[in-house]
């Protein structure tokens, strides 16, 4: 499978770690350690939490994908809702709510589900010096922000549209592990819908007294 771009987008595809020699054939009957991961997620060593996030989902993805040495888009059902939100609010715990799977299904759902728009927003793409507006991706792993500051875009790490195309990703974003997170912004958005909307019929009743006040001098 190779990554799904435009043609005025290069594109890249991700080295895998091969770190899953020593893992078990089968992940149904064993239970899987976060350890490592809330290790460098706590050290905010997030280039180290990013590969052992690249592992773990290859090992929580079944027998098929630890011998590949990496994901189907396909897989992602195998993975649980527990061990994928596990993952998820580890790296959100450890970002005061900047990274994680959540965080990035939210803009990408701001973004219309455009996956050009989402990569810009997150900044995995950068903008070129050039006179037309082009961007193109980062390289791995150089040009990636490995560290959290008020620079650091929201949504930008996991990269795991790393892995192999666009369809994982939007996988993982429609695994049911993440249906409560997308019920909640819903909601959020009705309320905000709700309020605004309320606010502008306050301002145009507040609109209409100024403009068609009584005039009894007649």
């Amino acid at each position: 499978m190779t990554p799904q771009c435009s043609s005025s987008f290069s594109c890249v595809t991700f080295s895998l770690s091969q770190a899953t020699s020593t893992t078990p054939s089968s992940t149904s009957q064993e239970s899987i350690s976060f350890d490592v991961l809330k290790k460098h997620l706590t050290a905010k060593e997030y280039e180290k939490a990013d590969e052992e996030t690249r592992r773990l989902l290859i090992v929580l993805a079944g027998e098929a994908a630890q011998k590949r040495g990496y994901v189907f888009f396909s897989e992602v059902q195998f993975i649980s809702e527990s061990d994928l939100k596990t993952i998820d609010e580890l790296w959100r715990v450890h970002s005061d709510n900047k990274f994680g799977y959540s965080v990035q299904k939210k803009i990408f759902q701001k973004s219309n589900e455009d996956f050009t728009k989402f990569f810009i927003k997150v900044g995995w793409m950068k903008k070129l010096d050039t006179e037309m507006e082009q961007y193109n991706y980062r390289s791995f792993p150089t040009e990636f922000i490995w560290e959290l500051n008020g620079d650091t875009p929201e949504g930008h790490l996991p990269l795991t549209n790393a892995l192999r195309g666009t369809q994982l990703l939007y996988n993982i974003f429609n695994h049911p592990a993440f249906d409560e997170e997308q019920e909640q912004a819903e909601s959020d958005d009705d309320v905000a819908a709700v309020e605004e909307k309320g606010l502008k019929e306050k301002d145009d009743s507040s609109l209409a007294k100024r403009v068609f006040k009584p005039n009894y001098s007649f």
